[in-house]
């Protein structure tokens, strides 16, 4: 099915939860290249295999969803930090963005070849997005921000956690739930609500991506759902 079609699929499904409305035919996200839109330095690699999305990274890399989400939205995926002895496999960095756009060109996905962004990790701040670095600084700390479209990337206190509960663990397939939905924005992990931020400007429409930085992610099972105001 055409990357651009599939979350029409939306539109006509049935509810399997309370506010939840997820497509009938959901696509398997992680089981070919098609969805995704690659930004990554020299020297890494991102490819689908066994059903799942692999990133073996070097020195930055940035995995888009080909589609525009608008909330109410719920973004859910399964994700490993591979430490196995690979020289890509460092500790650190399940990061991600969502509801991500760049003010400079609204009509345009941030991917697009006009913004020619390498992956390096200073290229994104000129976007508005949430966006969440768990385990980054070699696995020292976790964080969320909602990015202002300047270099500040803004940091409250009670989003920088830095407590081994809130740090990865190696070869952990972690459930990460990402909401946006009524103003706020919701990080959960393995079921637990790990940040909320009750936005004043909320950001209702955008794209998601995964991010990362020399480590080894193996993503599988991706799926996006429209929820109920």
């Amino acid at each position: 099915m055409p990357a651009r079609a599939t979350l029409a699929l939306l539109i006509a499904c049935t509810s399997l939860l309370p506010g939840v409305c997820v497509a009938a035919d959901t696509p398997n996200y992680t089981a070919t290249l098609d969805y995704w839109a690659v930004e990554q330095m020299p020297g890494g690699s991102v490819r689908a295999r066994n059903g799942a999305l692999e990133i073996q990274d070097a020195a930055g890399a940035t995995v888009w969803l080909r589609e525009k989400l608008t909330a109410p939205v719920e973004i859910t995926y399964e994700a490993t930090v591979v430490v196995a002895g690979d020289p890509t496999d460092r500790l650190s960095d399940l990061n991600c963005f969502w509801m991500a756009s760049d003010p400079r060109s609204p009509g345009e996905s941030p991917f697009a070849p006009s913004h020619a962004r390498s992956g390096k990790f200073s290229d994104y701040d000129s976007l508005l997005t949430y966006y969440v670095g768990y385990g980054g600084n070699n696995n020292s700390t976790t964080r969320f921000r909602r990015y202002d479209a300047t270099p500040a990337r803004p940091l409250l206190p009670e989003h920088d956690l830095n407590s081994p509960p809130f740090l990865l663990t190696a070869n952990h397939p972690y459930r990460i739930r990402l909401v946006a939905r009524d103003g706020v924005a919701e990080y959960w992990r393995d079921g637990e609500k790990i940040f909320t931020f009750r936005d004043a400007a909320p950001l209702v429409s955008g794209w998601f991506a995964l991010r990362t930085v020399r480590s080894h992610l193996v993503i599988r099972n991706l799926q996006v759902r429209s929820l109920a105001p």
